[in-house]
């Protein structure tokens, strides 16, 4: 699929088929992830894989935002891997966990998989649901799927500021 057709069509599902994403699809997603640039590629992402029922139970226990998913992935850093701004010992760690994040969903886009960034979830839950340990921070969920027949963008999907209220030049 072409870029500007991938980012221009991705919405946010959150009306999935009752099936299971294939294991090759779940490959070429992490893989996307894994090629995403990290702060002096320290890589701190860490990826949990939530899709056999027992584990997409525990996660219903976690966040009202599952959809019915037959696939999440809980992206997580470690804080102890994270590169750190020398001025102010900010973690590059959460914008390159949600990188990693971005190019997941933009590569399920191109092959037809559905998704939906989710931030409301428990993440003390999640912690104790997955056993996540304490230097790994739960930063955001992704819900997958394919589509279902009927799945449509929320009306504000396409609603966007003019571009001029958003972009600044130095001059501001």
């Amino acid at each position: 699929m072409e870029f500007d057709k991938v980012i221009s069509e991705r919405f946010s599902v959150r009306k999935f088929k009752d099936e299971a994403i294939k294991k090759e699809e779940i490959d070429l997603i992490l893989k996307a992830g894994h090629l995403a640039p990290t702060g002096c590629n320290f890589q701190p992402q860490r990826i949990l894989v939530i899709n056999s029922p027992s584990s997409l139970s525990k996660l219903k226990e976690c966040t009202k935002c599952h959809f019915d998913a037959p696939c999440a992935f809980l992206v997580c850093f470690n804080r102890d891997e994270s590169w750190k701004r020398p001025y102010d010992s900010a973690l590059s760690a959460p914008i390159d966990a949600t990188i990693v994040a971005t190019h997941m969903v933009l590569k399920a886009q191109d092959i037809g998989v559905g998704s939906c960034f989710v931030m409301h979830f428990n993440p003390f839950k999640m912690r104790e649901a997955f056993n996540i340990p304490e230097n790994i921070e739960p930063q955001l969920l992704i819900v997958m799927g394919y589509p279902a027949d009927d799945a449509e963008p929320i009306k504000m999907h396409s609603t966007f500021r003019d571009i001029n209220e958003t972009v600044f030049y130095e001059s501001f």
